[in-house]
């Protein structure tokens, strides 16, 4: 239980008693806020990732994966949506996970951002029809160098990365068949595996420019799992899953305050109207657009 308490942050010299009291009281704040509403915004921006920790199941120490939602609301703002302790190579898991969320009320998702964890893509199919799913990038990026030679690795990955560099859609696909015929000739199973994730590393696309670099990858998530392992590492090997949850939740709750309390948006007003707008009929636009505060603003 020290351990606990020193990934809290508190002073490790007081009782056991006291930390089965903090434990208690840290059960129901993470529970609350793992069952709040998520129906008061839209959320058309959702990020899903994973952090590996160690905990005991069935008396043996296993990796246990911290899944972690986070959403981007209609107004530009970010939130913690939700989190559980996991098997991410699941179907099963991700879709009650995704269940979960929809049942609290998430509603309005244009874009998932995640890794490509088996099963991942048709929960999201399943619990979020219409969705698009990106596919973080960075992390196709280091499988697609993985089976490049080390000394060919570093021209490979400035000639992809040629095609995130386009200024729009149109050009993207002009630069992604350019790059594919290129690397067919040097490197075909790094071509074949482009061709064949093309939609998936491509999504971003099609949603606003202000907001690709921040959505065709999971980093903007990398600060929050960093935390979480910082926090984790102190205890080391947690005693059962649910240790692991309390702990992560913690944490969690911690950064979804921290959000709350910034007075800054994850990305402008003005660029998730662009969002809506590219979204929206004809018709619907002409209507949003003579809305007297949209002038003013």
């Amino acid at each position: 239980m020290d351990d606990l308490v020193k990934a809290l942050g508190t002073d490790s010299g007081i009782s056991k008693s006291e930390v089965s009291r903090i434990c208690v009281n840290l059960d129901a704040e993470v529970g609350q806020f793992r069952d709040r509403s998520l129906s008061t915004h839209d959320f058309p921006y959702v990020f899903l990732d994973a952090t590996y920790c160690k905990a005991r199941v069935n008396h043996r120490i296993v990796s246990q994966a911290v899944v972690v939602a986070v959403g981007v609301a209609a107004d530009g703002r970010r939130e913690v949506l939700g989190f559980d302790v996991g098997d991410t190579e699941n179907e099963p898991f991700w879709t009650a996970f995704l269940r979960s969320l929809k049942t609290r009320g998430l509603d309005g998702v244009k874009l998932v951002m995640s890794d490509a964890h088996t099963g991942l893509k048709k929960a999201i199919g399943t619990v979020f029809q219409g969705a698009s799913w990106q596919r973080c990038r960075v992390h196709f990026m280091r499988n697609v160098l993985a089976i490049v030679p080390k000394g060919s690795q570093e021209m490979a990955g400035s000639i992809i990365r040629t095609i995130f560099a386009q200024p729009d859609k149109e050009h993207i696909l002009k630069q992604f068949g350019e790059v594919t015929t290129m690397l067919q000739r040097s490197h075909p199973k790094v071509a074949e595996m482009l061709i064949d994730a093309q939609h998936d590393i491509l999504a971003f696309a099609d949603f606003p420019q202000r907001h690709w670099r921040q959505i065709w990858s999971t980093n903007p998530l990398e600060r929050v799992n960093k935390e979480i392992k910082r926090r984790t590492d102190v205890v080391g090997v947690f005693p059962n899953p649910a240790a692991l949850l309390r702990l992560a939740g913690a944490v969690l709750v911690e950064q979804h305050d921290e959000w709350e309390a910034a007075d800054r948006r994850y990305f402008s007003e003005a660029s998730m109207l662009e969002l809506t707008l590219m979204n929206t009929p004809a018709a619907a636009v002409e209507e949003v657009t003579a809305l007297p505060e949209l002038k003013a603003a």
